[in-house]
């Protein structure tokens, strides 16, 4: 039997499964990949939200990393949560050593309930040393104006209306290191994302449209989208249709998804495997 595309998840533990490294197993198995796991952080969080963030030890993550890549052939990598400039550092290096291809980073900031995810030191480390090393960067709005220093954009805005904006985070984003970003724009009306991209050193922009499911399951979205990514990458899929495949799979897990605790629930990532 032929074997399956290995995701390696850099990201961080939620023990109630909506998002970070469960998450990203469930994912990479919906999508046909295999996903292994390096642990960064972990947090005391629930569907109501983050109360907690404990990072883990540099070395641990190292040595994890190191053993993980001397046995298994990792395909992609999707960088999540790192908690602190320490592990940002030692994920860095990491990457640095091994040279892996399909690296997508999910810049990881602050929590929807408000909980920072990452310390100034690592928010640092990714600007100067991990953007450069990816493949493609997929931050919310939000993220982007952090990780440029840029004014954010209200919730509810029209498309119309800040694409220029995105434009303009995506430039900035490039000047980073940045060789590919996807800004998405899930807090717009409707709900579009952009992809810059450079293709035989020429830029490359395409918008993917998007509309609004009224759910109250969508915790983890930029987890599974992110994921999404690296596995179509895995598979053999050009970044324009990988991004589109991971639209397409967050939506659809929006809409399958189920009530799951008292607070904003998760997508339903295996809602093609249902029995």
């Amino acid at each position: 039997m032929q074997g399956r595309p290995v995701i390696l998840s850099i990201a961080g533990y939620d023990p109630s499964s909506g998002a970070g490294v469960t998450a990203d197993v469930k994912t990479a198995a919906a999508l046909s990949c295999y996903a292994t796991t390096c642990i960064t952080a972990m947090t005391v969080q629930s569907t109501r939200g983050v109360f907690a963030v404990e990072p883990v030890a540099p070395r641990l993550v190292a040595d994890t990393l190191k053993v993980l890549a001397e046995d298994l052939p990792i395909a992609a990598v999707r960088l999540g949560m790192l908690a602190s400039g320490e592990v940002a550092e030692a994920v860095a290096d990491f990457l640095e050593q091994q040279r892996l291809s399909n690296v997508v980073l999910d810049p990881v900031i602050r929590s929807s309930s408000g909980a920072e995810m990452i310390d100034a030191a690592g928010l640092e480390v990714i600007r100067r040393r991990l953007l450069p090393l990816s493949t493609v960067a997929t931050p919310n709005l939000d993220e982007a104006a952090w990780l440029t220093d840029s004014p954010a954009a209200l919730p509810g805005s029209s498309w119309d209306e800040q694409s220029p904006h995105l434009l303009a985070l995506a430039d900035k984003l490039h000047l980073l290191g940045a060789t590919g970003v996807v800004v998405t724009g899930g807090h717009l009306e409707p709900p579009n994302d952009l992809l810059s991209y450079f293709e035989d050193g020429l830029r490359q922009e395409q918008v993917f449209r998007g509309s609004r499911v009224e759910s109250h399951s969508t915790h983890g979205t930029g987890c599974a989208f992110a994921t999404a990514i690296a596995c179509g990458l895995a598979l053999g899929r050009d970044l324009p249709e990988a991004v589109r495949t991971a639209k397409a799979f967050v939506r659809q897990a929006i809409e399958a998804a189920y009530p799951v605790g008292k607070g904003i629930g998760p997508v339903n990532h295996l809602f093609g495997r249902q029995g």
